[in-house]
């Protein structure tokens, strides 16, 4: 931790630094790749939506309370899975308090009789078997809501971020990096094959806050860097940049603080617990919070640094650093060697001989000896009336100054 801390302190600093905002297509390429991954996921293997979305028949199994485990409950799934019900070959199966909830597609009659005795047949059924039919309006009606309040926060949000940093295009990068944690979450979710439940829907809203939580304070230490930059020669990129490393070391403190519970239940949910609520909003949370700490890092600097580049204030204070920085080094303009560059010969020396041999160096004249005559800044000089000789201090022949009592005498 000592070793992270410094260099956390070096990253603050300025003395270490990590280009996150000038290497423009390395980050978008990156980024591109991982939302053009996760659309494709999307569309060729689609979303799994539970019955919640769809429709579809719940049993409800009572049982003795020590028959209510996970044990029995990985039976039944298998169980049911194998019996080759048309409908019913990838079913949900999870606990709740003394029964054990079964979820289907719809069926028909004999296929729900079948699904019932498999349910007999694998488990010790302490009471009768309770059937529900789930319809697909409800889910219909939540998943709009939802879009609903997605919508209105959105606009709240890019709202609050205009007004607060009274910068416009901030919101506008805020805004495409939670489109790239959403997305990428989404990948993600359809990779992995589990339903999409309301608990996920819920998941996915959350990881709306902690996103632009991050961005947000990425942004307060950018405008505070490009207020006033620090160093002469800065430009936009530099302090945004600078601004980036300022924060990168809370940014992956705060993600990994997060990451850790939300990664026990996702364990807990997938392994121990089998299929769940959990588990659907867990991995939600866990892919979206993962995304949002890059894209807060990488992605939305970068997409404000780009908007800001057309501005005209920027260009010319952009233009003005760069020519500030030429004058300072006077190399600036010193082409790097290269293997294949021509060779020129130095003045004063002879040309290569006709067999490819380099001849002797030439001995050049020593250079003049220049002597520096007094100048009479518009007039004479008048003669010297006694011995010059040469002065230390300054620097240049002077007449000797004697005593009073030896003026006379030579």
């Amino acid at each position: 931790m000592g070793k992270f801390s410094r260099l956390g302190n070096e990253l603050y600093n300025g003395r270490k630094s990590i280009d996150f905002v000038n290497r423009r297509p390395l980050w978008y390429a990156i980024s591109l790749v991982l939302v053009g991954a996760a659309l494709a996921v999307v569309l060729i293997k689609g979303l799994n939506f539970g019955i919640e979305f769809t429709g579809g028949t719940q049993y409800r199994v009572p049982l003795a309370a020590s028959d209510v485990t996970q044990d029995n409950a990985d039976e039944l799934r298998a169980a049911i899975a194998d019996a080759g019900i048309e409908g019913a070959d990838t079913p949900v199966v999870t606990t709740s308090g003394q029964s054990i909830l079964i979820q289907v597609e719809d069926l028909t009659p004999e296929a729900s009789d079948s699904v019932v005795e498999v349910i007999t047949s694998t488990v010790p059924v302490s009471d009768q078997i309770s059937q529900d039919e789930i319809g697909a309006s409800w889910g219909t009606q939540v998943a709009q809501r939802a879009a609903l309040g997605v919508g209105v926060f959105l606009v709240l949000v890019m709202i609050f971020i205009a007004l607060y940093f009274r910068e416009w295009k901030m919101s506008v990068a805020a805004l495409a990096a939670l489109a790239h944690d959403i997305a990428i979450t989404v990948g993600v979710y359809a990779l992995s094959g589990f339903p999409v439940t309301p608990s996920a829907v819920t998941g996915l809203l959350a990881i709306l806050g902690f996103s632009l939580y991050d961005t947000v304070v990425v942004f307060d230490k950018v405008r505070e860097n490009t207020r006033e930059f620090r160093r002469p020669g800065q430009t936009y990129s530099d302090a945004a940049n600078l601004a980036v490393n300022q924060t990168l070391v809370r940014s992956i403190n705060t993600g990994i603080v997060a990451l850790i519970p939300i990664g026990a239940i996702l364990y807990v949910s997938a392994v121990q617990l089998g299929a769940s609520s959990l588990q659907d909003l867990a991995l939600s949370q866990f892919v979206g919070m993962a995304a949002g700490v890059y894209s807060s890092v990488v992605l939305a600097p970068r997409i404000l640094v780009h908007l800001k580049s057309g501005e005209k204030d920027i260009a010319e204070h952009e233009n003005r650093a760069a020519a500030r920085l030429r004058r300072a080094d006077r190399y600036a303009t010193v082409p790097s060697f290269a293997e294949d560059m021509p060779i020129a010969n130095d003045p004063g020396s002879a040309p290569p001989s006709e067999d490819g041999t380099a001849p002797a160096p030439a001995r050049q004249a020593p250079p003049p000896v220049t002597t520096h005559e007094p100048m009479g800044r518009g007039r004479n000089v008048p003669k010297t009336r006694g011995e010059v000789g040469q002065s230390g201090a300054a620097g240049r022949q002077q007449p000797s100054r004697k005593p009073r009592s030896q003026r006379g005498k030579k």
